[in-house]
């Protein structure tokens, strides 16, 4: 099988991943990238979501069913919707079609390094949210390239201070997520399952030995090993939009 065969089985087969597992229990346990989301990122959507809330760039909506019981009303927006039941079509850098200041909170997970110019997203995203509104974001430090050409951005904790504070948001937590072992570990995970999720049998083995073998592993040993934070997976944050002055 030639590489281009292979990548593009890859391909399809992730994106089967990620429709077949966004509602079970397995989900985390696809990679050590997913777990951070799941241990770091979900715990914050649940402190901070509220109101009427917003998923942006949402994807499968993986975590819909954690968020919705939480929230008044859950709405969701993509450029190009993977599954039904996408609230808006729209770019992110231009929600027209939405009025200003009518949601509480918003997601925005994984999506900022796609997006050509991230200063009119946070733009937007700031425009969207009432006074006192909250966003919480994440984005990756350590990535391959992916979905490209669609991949445009890299982002430190110093980059998503001046982007956000730039637009009017003030910082309320920015948390690391995972780190180097489990940047390199996604990258087995991937390949591992992308290769045989389409066997029946065979992709159950290969689950279970990713999981013990690389997923846990990776990421337990990158919580404990670099605490310095300098070679982090990626960054989850909670921003808010500053309330007007009174008076």
């Amino acid at each position: 099988m030639s590489d281009g065969r292979v990548s593009g089985l890859i391909a399809i087969n992730r994106r089967k991943i990620d429709r077949d597992l966004r509602l079970s229990p397995r989900h985390p346990y696809v990679s050590a990238a997913m777990l951070s989301q799941y241990r770091v990122t979900i715990p914050l959507i649940q402190q901070y979501a509220r109101g009427a809330l917003i998923d942006l760039g949402c994807g499968t909506m993986p975590y819909r069913s954690l968020i919705e019981g939480r929230v008044a009303r859950y709405d969701s927006l993509d450029h190009r919707p993977q599954v039904e039941g996408v609230t808006f079509q729209a770019d992110i850098q231009a929600m027209t079609l939405i009025p200003d200041a009518v949601y509480d909170s918003a997601i925005c997970l994984e999506v900022l390094e796609h997006v050509p110019n991230p200063f009119k997203a946070a733009a937007e995203i700031h425009r969207i949210l009432k006074p006192g509104g909250i966003l919480i974001v994440s984005v990756p430090h350590l990535s391959r390239l992916h979905e490209e050409p669609y991949d445009f951005f890299r982002f430190t904790r110093h980059g998503l201070v001046s982007l956000f504070q730039s637009a009017g948001f003030d910082v309320i937590q920015i948390v690391r997520r995972a780190g180097l072992l489990s940047f390199l570990s996604h990258q087995v995970s991937i390949v591992s399952l992308g290769l045989t999720w389409s066997m029946p049998i065979v992709r159950h083995v290969v689950f279970f030995l990713n999981e013990w073998l690389c997923v846990r592993p990776s990421y337990f040993l990158d919580t404990r090993v670099d605490r310095s934070g300098k070679f982090a997976l990626g960054y989850t944050c909670v921003f808010r939009k500053a309330r007007a002055a009174s008076g």
